[in-house]
């Protein structure tokens, strides 16, 4: 399929970077592996806290049932792994299970010492560990906490979204915690649970967020020209009708779209702004971007 797309001489590219794309994804999973261990053995597991998620399911189980944690994280992450292989690929499926079986192997095997014997260290530095783990997962094209792949199946099939779905269940397990375990358990559980939650963001999005902006205008020329040349950034030109009034008996006109960071959409605002105060303009966040005059992040 390659070959009837592309000529022959670029297949040696094509095959360079299926491997850089491979050897990065290996890198990161092996990362993530090593953080998550980190996480368990050196905070969580010594001062019995949990987490969210498949994982959080995993260490409450391991306290309710003779079970060992290991082979729980297995166990309870394999119908996740299934649900990839059917939504996503084999290829996810493949290194998801590699992740969790050399997880649960780093789990049973290794001993750390522990770091601390302060709660609310252990819980924000087990989260943040955690956290590590599942965003390096992640950018490898893993996972070594299946929740999400069940949220987007769920998701599909009923009026929940993916974010409310994890909710949902977390505040479900969490309450289990509570009566099972003990309130306070619980409730440093959920502290565990925002700090992974937050530090996944952060690996999957970055430090920068981007916001695309479209820009509807009569001056569509001055301002692309202003956002180019004075600001730097890269601009789209898209042909477009009028669709009310007047302006529908006009068809020659340019919506234009760019690409910015969050500290640099005021700047941009503010020039439309100048040339145009009657502009329309749209702005919605972007989870990630490739190519282009944007830099390339980090990790990506």
């Amino acid at each position: 399929m390659v070959k009837r797309i592309l000529k022959i001489q670029d297949t040696a590219w094509v095959q360079r970077v299926t491997t850089m794309r491979l050897v990065k994804d290996v890198l990161f999973i092996g990362i993530g592996v090593v953080m998550a261990s980190i996480g368990l053995k050196g905070f969580l597991l010594p001062n019995g806290f949990f987490d969210g998620g498949a994982m959080g399911m995993s260490l409450l189980l391991e306290m309710l049932t003779p079970l060992d944690l290991s082979l729980l994280i297995i166990l309870v992450n394999l119908p996740f792994i299934y649900l990839g292989y059917r939504q996503l690929s084999t290829s996810f499926a493949i290194k998801s299970t590699l992740a969790i079986l050399t997880l649960a192997l780093l789990v049973h095997y290794i001993e750390l010492p522990v770091i601390t014997a302060d709660k609310l260290l252990i819980a924000v530095f087990g989260g943040f560990f955690l956290g590590c783990g599942i965003g390096f997962a992640i950018r490898g094209g893993a996972v070594i906490d299946g929740t999400e792949v069940l949220a987007i199946q769920v998701s599909r099939k009923s009026s929940l979204t993916v974010g409310d779905f994890i909710t949902v269940f977390n505040v479900c397990l969490f309450i289990v915690t509570a009566i099972f375990v003990n309130l306070e358990t619980a409730m440093y559980s959920m502290l565990t649970y925002f700090s992974a939650s937050r530090t996944v963001d952060f690996l999957i999005n970055g430090v920068e967020e981007y916001i695309g902006v479209m820009i509807i205008s009569e001056h569509s020329e001055d301002i692309k020209a202003k956002i180019t040349y004075d600001l730097g950034r890269g601009v789209t030109a898209f042909k477009a009708d009028g669709g009310f009034g007047e302006k529908a008996k006009n068809p020659d006109r340019n919506v234009l779209f760019c690409v910015v960071t969050r500290l640099e959409v005021t700047g941009v605002l503010t020039e439309i702004t100048k040339i145009d105060p009657k502009a329309f303009v749209i702005q919605y966040p972007i989870k990630d971007t490739k190519g282009g005059m944007i830099k390339k992040r980090p990790l990506h």
